[in-house]
């Protein structure tokens, strides 16, 4: 009960300090926030708030004002209402929708800058920035990673979902090489055969056999020798790749690394990659690998900022809204930067912009982020 009244005061707090002026000032900064405060998603919305609230702090500038408004959940008429309550506050620049899937909405407001936080696409569209870490941000990340480590030969991993055209589009986009993709079945009684299949286990396990069976019958001590060592392994034969990028998470993620390593994939053999679990510590309990790598976010800053959230507000932030908390300070730096105008020609720009996630580059009309890779072992994160 005091979690949800501590979240309301914040808000009410906030809106009224924020939204209602007693005089118009020509060179204050009206930034828009749309969160979905009702339905499904409104712990997310509520979230977002009280980031922008710790971005705000931080920023100390009585000419930085927000209007937040309620997007919803899927309903696109409270979304336009709330947009069009915005507008009339004077803001000309919106941090959000979360999701992608109203961007549509968002094009008959042509004179309206919308800072989605959105990871589908970070293609900067007419009035619609994604700042999301996208898979192509993810997978450059990773690409310079293999060809750091000298492999050569790439699986690439993913089950066959709704999501298995937009991955197939953005692995052709980033033009990797060397490279082969297979699709698996979700399915954890299906997954174990296929999985099997794509490292030759049958194969591997037939030739260890064959081999014992020649060495049963020596007497020489390099045989016995050898017999000895074949009786510690599982297989005979190295897998025909020597690294994996595995596009998946939670639960089917864990399911996909343990067949892998059950089919006696060894990690001296093969690097083991997966895209950004944004810290999930769960990965260290329930994988059988020692050793998983991927692309996130800064690691210092996120636990710095998930810390500080959590000592001022008493809850854990959902992980996105860091994203809201760069927002508001990438606007707030190109708004003092540009004299105090902020479009969309802000956001063409060269040089590269450090945020707490990370480095953002606007170049070639995609906006990207320079990911670290970190290590999982050992119960910890560790950059590579």
């Amino acid at each position: 009960m005091n979690k949800i009244i501590l979240i309301f005061l914040t808000y009410v707090v906030l809106f009224f300090s924020t939204s209602l002026f007693s005089e118009n000032k020509k060179n204050q900064l009206k930034i828009g926030l749309l969160a979905p405060f009702s339905g499904e998603y409104k712990d997310l919305g509520n979230s977002l708030l009280l980031s922008i609230q710790l971005a705000l702090e931080e920023i100390n500038d009585k000419d930085v004002k927000i209007i937040p408004r309620d997007s919803g959940s899927n309903d696109k008429k409270k979304l336009n209402s709330s947009i069009e309550e915005i507008i009339n506050e004077g803001a000309k620049i919106i941090i959000g929708p979360v999701k992608s899937d109203n961007f549509s909405e968002l094009e008959k407001y042509r004179d309206i800058l919308f800072i989605s936080l959105s990871n589908i696409d970070p293609e900067i569209q007419n009035n619609i920035i994604s700042v999301g870490v996208s898979l192509e941000s993810q997978l450059i990340s990773i690409k310079k990673f293999l060809k750091k480590e000298k492999k050569k030969q790439t699986i690439i991993l993913y089950p066959e979902n709704e999501y298995t055209d937009f991955i197939d589009k953005k692995i052709k986009k980033i033009k990797l090489i060397n490279y082969k993709v297979f699709k698996y079945n979700p399915d954890p009684k299906i997954l174990t055969g296929e999985i099997e299949k794509l490292t030759n286990y049958k194969q591997r396990k037939n030739n260890l056999e064959i081999r014992k069976k020649i060495l049963k019958n020596k007497e020489d001590p390099g045989s016995i020798r050898e017999l000895k060592k074949l009786d510690q392994i599982y297989t005979l034969g190295k897998v025909n790749f020597d690294s994996l990028i595995v596009i998946d998470f939670g639960n089917s993620l864990k399911s996909v690394l343990t067949s892998l390593v059950f089919s006696d994939v060894k990690e001296e053999d093969v690097l083991f990659t997966t895209v950004n679990q944004w810290f999930d510590k769960s990965i260290f309990y329930e994988n059988s690998l020692k050793s998983l790598y991927y692309p996130s976010v800064n690691y210092k800053n996120f636990k710095n900022y998930n810390e500080k959230y959590l000592r001022i507000f008493g809850s854990q932030p959902s992980e996105i809204t860091i994203l809201a908390y760069d927002s508001l300070g990438l606007i707030y730096y190109l708004w003092k930067k540009d004299n105090k105008e902020v479009s969309i020609k802000s956001f063409l720009i060269k040089e590269k912009i450090k945020g707490k996630i990370g480095t953002f580059t606007f170049n070639n009309g995609q906006v990207l982020q320079d990911l670290d890779i970190y290590q999982a072992a050992n119960n910890k994160f560790t950059k590579f």
